[in-house]
């Protein structure tokens, strides 16, 4: 059993006072009337709650007493003048327990008043309709059963916060318990989607109790406006079977336009149509396809909903089948000169029309033929077809294009012979070709220089000066064109912003930036060589990243580009073309291999040869960078298979190279000899020079200053300086040659001064002039007989002087060299008063005669075999001198007459001597 509570034990306190008092005086009490008392007198208790009553008395000795009340007990505790008891579970609105004692036969009674309240546990709103049409009235009705007292509520109707109507329940019976509120409501539009709610407020502050309150749970309301027209409904009145037509329907004033339903279908087929709202106007769109099942007659119907209500339209729509008409080309692809048809069909019943000449009858096609020409290409034809349908004439048309394939032109009003532009203005090169298929145009340098990059815009620099070579090309041919770019003659990338040379590591990520200075800033993009995207973002670094892009900066006031190398560290790798495998050493360059290997860090290379003479030879390599302090291979390199080895901290590699030796050419005094000799009238031969060399050079001599010539047979003019020029695929080497011609001697001139005869002691010359090379000797032949003959230092010139007829006669002039003789003859006559002489002394002069033939071959016999004499000694000795040691043979019979006549001979063989005797008497 629970204690009692706190009131009760006041109670009790309360009631042990009264009875000390009563004690201590008994007198008094005895005058005093009795009575009974109930604690609490009025209580207000929660429905379901308990309550503690005390009853007690100031009855000195009370015979009985109790409390009497209809509610549960649940525990009882007594004294002598008082007693409590609980009472649990009060549901009764009101009940009047009564507490009584009897006491000098008298019975006392207190009667007390509980009553019970109930908190507003439950607040009902009645549901409200599901659509509300606005400007009409509906009903709000709020409940709250069972909570009271009902003087004690006040409800509240809320639409949203805003209070509606707020009504007190007071001065109703205690006993009154729950409590409903009603209210009639316009709707509006701005109701649309509102709350509606109600409060219940139970006031118990009165009583000594708190403020208890509870609120429904919200209503949403649903207001609509529909008006009484029906949609408007836009439709074709034909549809064609298989097209595809728009079809909308629209409707003004209602609210809210977004839940309204639409309905929209060709006769049973339902559309999905695509619906726009404005305001209180919506707009539903849809396409609609019919089928060929579908042909006739049919409706479309648009039916809208909203708030329970619907407003429906229907329109006829005539279904139709209509096919396209069928434009073909025989040849849409045509060569120039080829004959192309065109022809223009439709169905059954429609009547074609092929570029405006109509066919015959309804369904028969429309012809025309043609040969193509440029003029056609891109020619367009129009196939027009036309149907009626229902009164309707309906026209369907194809077109077609003619493409007629021709070689390209080069015009000079789309690629100009002749540009030229001022230097820096971004300018756009432009050459274009007509033909068919459209011509790629490429313009170069003729010595395979630079390429013109056509259509792109770019600075005009003087590099782009000079003349190019513009090739359009398809498949019919090709055109070509010469153009000459002339140039008439000022934002910054620097280092800082954007560095010449990048670094990255493979596999880890990068970008490629560049900060441009320029006002306005400039717009910097960058693009790797030979590609044409922008590298933007991040890059994951791979091998092929590394190389040089292009970052060019614009802006308004003009451009700068610059050239970015980015290099990317990867293990080595051997490329036939910068580490070959055939390598040829050419003897005397002194040129190292070069093997250059692909790999970042720059591999280190060794190459050791392997097998053998070069086993184990250390092939000396170039370094990558040769500078004039390069080494050098000084010596002989031995030929054979190296194997290469390339190393770096990301791996290697080998390769096999295969060496070969060779030489430049090379010429001296043993191959070429500097100074030659040839024969005149001799077949003409090439020089005697060779080269050393390997491969074997080729020789080739020419004569300096003259151009070359063809002849079969040497002559003087062959004589001369020529230049050999020895080459092979390793250089040249030149040698300077003297070549001299020889030829055999020829007695030019043979004359005497002075001319005609000479008088007996006159005087005269005969000078003798020969050609030859080597110079010819020169030696004389004179009449027998002839004394005191003088000769010059170099036998040219014979002279005699005080003429005698002895003297008269046939003179020999020979040339002689070791290649032939010549010789010339002249005769002198002597005339005068000696004329005696020979008649006369005949005889003394034969005698004379044969003593002169005896001493000139005592002569010849002795002194002239010892070799040549001096002339003039000869003379003063008073000896006979040789005057050459080589001639022919004896002398001829002098002229008999007066004057000199010469005459040629033969020429002799080498080897007979002809010797010439002079006679000095004392």
């Amino acid at each position: 059993m629970p204690g009692p509570s706190p009131g009760l034990h006041r109670a009790l306190l309360g009631l042990w006072a009264v009875l000390g008092l009563g004690l201590l005086d008994l007198s008094a009490v005895a005058t005093e009337p009795f009575w009974a008392d109930l604690q609490p007198r009025v209580a207000l208790v929660e429905r379901g709650g308990s309550l503690w009553l005390n009853c007690s008395t100031n009855c000195p000795r009370p015979e009985r007493g109790g409390l009497e009340t209809s509610l549960r007990r649940n525990g009882t505790q007594r004294g002598l003048r008082w007693l409590a008891r609980q009472l649990v579970d009060i549901r009764e609105p009101e009940t009047q327990p009564v507490c009584f004692f009897r006491c000098a036969r008298r019975t006392l009674q207190a009667r007390g008043l509980i009553r019970t309240f109930q908190r507003p546990d439950r607040v009902e709103l009645v549901p409200l309709p599901a659509w509300q049409p606005v400007g009409e009235n509906f009903t709000l009705s709020c409940r709250v059963p069972g909570a009271g007292p009902r003087g004690s509520l006040t409800l509240t109707l809320l639409r949203g916060t805003q209070e509606l109507i707020r009504r007190s329940f007071a001065g109703e019976p205690p006993r009154a318990r729950g409590a409903v509120l009603t209210a009639t409501v316009l709707a509006r539009r701005e109701d649309h989607g509102a709350n509606f709610s109600c409060r219940a407020e139970l006031d118990l502050r009165p009583h000594g109790l708190g403020l208890f309150e509870n609120s429904s749970a919200t209503r949403e309301l649903r207001t609509f406006a529909l008006p009484p027209d029906p949609p408007r409904l836009a439709a074709p009145r034909l549809l064609e079977v298989g097209s595809e037509r728009l079809v909308s329907c629209a409707m003004d004033g209602l609210f809210p336009a977004s839940e309204a339903g639409v309905y929209l279908a060709l006769e049973d087929q339902r559309l999905s149509p695509d619906i726009t709202l404005e305001g209180d106007a919506f707009m539903a769109t849809a396409t609609t396809t019919a089928g060929a099942e579908q042909e006739g007659a049919r409706q479309l119907v648009c039916n809208v909903t909203l708030g329970g209500e619907s407003r429906e339209t229907r329109e006829n729509v005539t279904v139709y089948s209509f096919p396209e008409p069928l434009l073909t080309l025989s040849e849409p692809n045509a060569p120039e000169g080829k004959t192309v048809t065109v022809t223009c069909a439709a169905g059954a019943r429609a009547l074609v029309t092929l570029d405006g000449i109509p066919a015959a009858v309804p369904g028969q096609p429309a012809q025309l033929q043609l040969n193509a020409t440029e003029n056609d290409d891109r020619r367009g034809f129009l196939c027009d077809a036309t149907l009626e349908v229902n009164g309707e004439t309906l026209s369907k048309n194809q077109s077609a294009e003619l493409r007629v394939l021709y070689a390209p032109r080069l015009d000079d009003s789309d690629c100009p012979r002749s540009w030229t532009w001022p230097e820096g203005p971004e300018q756009t090169l432009r050459c274009e070709a007509r033909g068919n298929p459209a011509p790629s145009v490429h313009c170069a340098r003729p010595d395979g220089g630079a390429v013109l990059a056509l259509g792109l815009l770019g600075p005009v620099t003087r590099a782009l000066a000079g003349t190019y070579r513009c090739t359009a090309t398809n498949v019919q041919g090709q055109a070509v064109k010469d153009v000459t770019l002339t140039v008439e003659y000022a934002p910054a990338l620097d280092s800082v912003g954007c560095p010449e040379r990048i670094t990255w590591l493979e596999g880890t990520e990068a970008s490629l930036s560049c900060v441009a200075h320029g006002v306005p800033p400039p717009n910097v993009s960058c693009v790797r060589s030979g590609e044409a995207g922008v590298v933007e973002g991040l890059l994951r670094v791979v091998r092929k990243h590394a190389g040089t892009y292009r970052c060019e900066a614009t802006n308004a006031r003009g451009s700068a580009a610059k050239n970015v190398a980015v290099t990317v560290e990867y293990g080595p790798n051997f490329e036939e073309l910068s580490c070959p495998s055939n390598w040829t050493w050419v003897e005397g360059s002194g040129r190292l291999f070069s093997c250059e290997v692909d790999g970042k860090p720059e591999p280190s290379v060794v190459c050791v040869g392997s097998g053998g003479t070069s086993e184990g030879v250390l092939l000396p390599l170039a370094p990558p960078d040769p500078g004039p302090t390069a080494p050098r291979i000084s010596s002989e390199l031995t030929p054979g298979t190296y194997i290469c080895n390339a190393t770096n901290r990301h791996g290697s590699t080998v390769k096999m190279v295969s060496v070969s030796a060779e030489s430049p050419p090379q010429m001296d005094e043993s191959t070429c000899p500097s100074h030659q000799t040839w024969l005149e009238g001799a077949e003409a031969a090439a020089l005697a020079c060779s080269a050393r060399g390997r491969p074997s050079p080729q020789v080739r001599c020419s004569r300096e200053g003259a151009p070359p010539t063809q002849r079969a047979r040497v002559s003087r003019e062959d004589a001369g300086v020529y230049r050999c020029l020895a080459t092979n695929a390793h250089g040249t080497d030149a040698r300077m040659v003297t070549v001299g011609v020889e030829y055999r001697p020829v007695v030019a001139e043979l004359a005497a001064s002075p001319p005609g005869g000479v008088r007996p002691g006159g005087n005269f010359t005969l000078t003798c002039r020969a050609e030859a090379w080597p110079p010819a000797q020169i030696s004389w032949r004179a009449p027998p007989g002839a004394l005191n003959i003088g000769l010059s230092s170099n036998n040219s010139t014979l002279s005699v002087a005080g003429a005698v007829g002895s003297h008269g006669g046939e003179y020999e002039c020979a040339a002689t060299n070791a290649h032939g003789r010549h010789t010339r003859r002249i005769t002198v006559r002597v005339a005068g008063p000696w004329l005696w002489v020979a008649v006369g002394g005949a005889a003394g002069g034969a005698a004379l005669l044969a003593a002169g033939a005896g001493l000139a071959f005592y002569v010849q016999s002795t002194a002239c075999k010892k070799g040549e004499y001096n002339v003039q000694e000869a003379e003063s000795s008073g000896e006979a001198v040789c005057l050459n040691g080589t001639g022919a043979g004896g002398g001829r019979a002098a002229g008999a007459e007066g004057g000199t006549e010469a005459a040629d001979t033969a020429e002799a063989p080498v080897g007979g001597e002809v010797f010439a005797i002079q006679l000095t008497s004392a």
